[in-house]
């Protein structure tokens, strides 16, 4: 077995140089535009507390975003998530606030609830056949009600362990070392070493069953660029007031929980076998209205961990909560290098593409410029970002 991409057929050889290309682009393409706003920011952007509340503020696409990208890899879209959002920070704020509920049983309730309106939604679109775009339509328009009806009045005055979930962070749980927190650092050593080994055992996975597999310099290049960021993160995150947030210890468990399951589950293949070719999937013996269904419930229950964030966040239940969650979600995935047809995709390039907006709404918040004209760039980078995959998709027609 060499350790070039020479082991695979030209078709697949050329599908997966293209593949690793995009994924690089993008990673590049965020580096890009964080040296830009760092430079026109007079170095304001990567503050240490402003690496802190970027993550803090943009917890909620990062974690819809994955929960999205699942649904359009297998060919679907989620219109809903903003509104299941709301609905279900109401439920949230009525138990916390009319009722005083524990938060740890306020916080399971969040994510059953979640799960079940995920499960709704599924059953429509699994089991009787209505488009994915159609029910989760009309679940945008029917949680949003639900939240209004919920939320007639805002709810406030949430203990401080819910109100801790979104708003602190570790610093000084274990020392410093020097002015840095030593918790955060040892969680940044130990999210290197996990790359670095995951990686290695995924390329010695690939070269036992004769798939392609990227050059050895390819390889060391990207881990020592992955690495390197992760490094300077770290250090930055080990400088702010709040050490290592909360928030981003469940948003890494979450990342790390589903680039897994898409990348080494069977229930992974078969959302990827979906989206690529559903009649070749039920052929195969996939059971595609379960996946569908499950899907959905996944999403549902993504929400419910979103409106937990999102509430705690804000320290308040409104009904007003999660307006355009969907389209971040979306347009994160699709700036990630999700295709539009479906079948391409991956968890780390959706959390990329969230980044990218997130590093977008912060860079252009700090110069000062009209949120008009956000909403004009963003959609802009949106629109390249597709181009880019539609072209990239020609060529390669082209080539093979």
């Amino acid at each position: 077995m060499t350790s070039s991409l020479t082991t695979a057929p030209p078709r697949r050889r050329f599908a997966g140089i293209a593949g690793g290309a995009r994924q690089y682009g993008i990673v590049a393409a965020l580096v890009v535009i964080v040296a830009f706003f760092q430079f026109t920011t007079g170095g304001r952007l990567l503050q240490p507390n402003n690496v802190t509340s970027l993550i803090q503020q943009n917890a909620y696409v990062l974690v819809l975003a994955v929960g999205m990208l699942m649904i359009i890899v297998a060919g679907h879209i989620d219109l809903s998530v903003g509104s299941v959002v709301a609905a279900v920070g109401g439920v949230i704020g009525i138990m916390l606030a009319d009722h005083g509920v524990s938060p740890w049983i306020v916080v399971v309730s969040a994510l059953a609830v979640g799960a079940l309106i995920g499960a709704w939604q599924g059953f429509w679109v699994a089991f009787v056949g209505i488009p994915a775009f159609i029910v989760t339509l009309a679940g945008m328009l029917v949680f949003r009600g639900v939240a209004l009806v919920l939320v007639g009045y805002t709810r406030a005055g949430f203990p401080g362990g819910f109100l801790a979930i979104s708003n602190d962070g570790v610093a000084g749980m274990t020392g410093f070392v020097g002015q840095l927190d030593a918790f955060t650092l040892v969680a940044g050593a130990v999210g290197i070493g996990g790359i670095i080994v995951t990686s290695l055992r995924t390329r010695a996975l690939r070269a036992r069953h004769g798939l392609a597999l990227e050059s050895p310099k390819v390889l060391v290049a990207r881990l020592v660029l992955i690495c390197a960021l992760i490094a300077v993160l770290t250090y930055w995150i080990a400088l702010s007031a709040l050490g290592l947030p909360y928030v981003l210890v469940i948003v890494g468990v979450i990342i790390v929980v589903y680039a897994w399951l898409m990348g080494n589950t069977v229930f992974g293949r078969h959302v990827y076998a979906i989206g690529g070719n559903l009649s070749a999937a039920k052929l195969s013996g996939v059971n595609t209205r379960k996946v569908n269904f499950w899907l959905f419930v996944n999403m549902g229950l993504l929400c419910g961990v979103t409106a937990i964030i999102v509430t705690s966040r804000s320290g308040a239940a409104l009904a007003a909560a999660g307006v355009n969650y969907e389209l971040d979600a979306i347009a994160a995935c699709f700036i990630g290098g999700a295709a539009v047809t479906g079948g391409v995709g991956r968890v780390l390039g959706a959390v990329v593409g969230a980044l990218i907006m997130g590093v977008l709404n912060m860079g252009l918040s700090i110069l000062g410029v009209d949120p008009s004209w956000q909403f004009v760039i963003k959609g802009m980078v949106l629109l390249l970002a597709v181009a880019f995959d539609m072209v990239g998709k020609l060529r390669s027609s082209q080539t093979s």
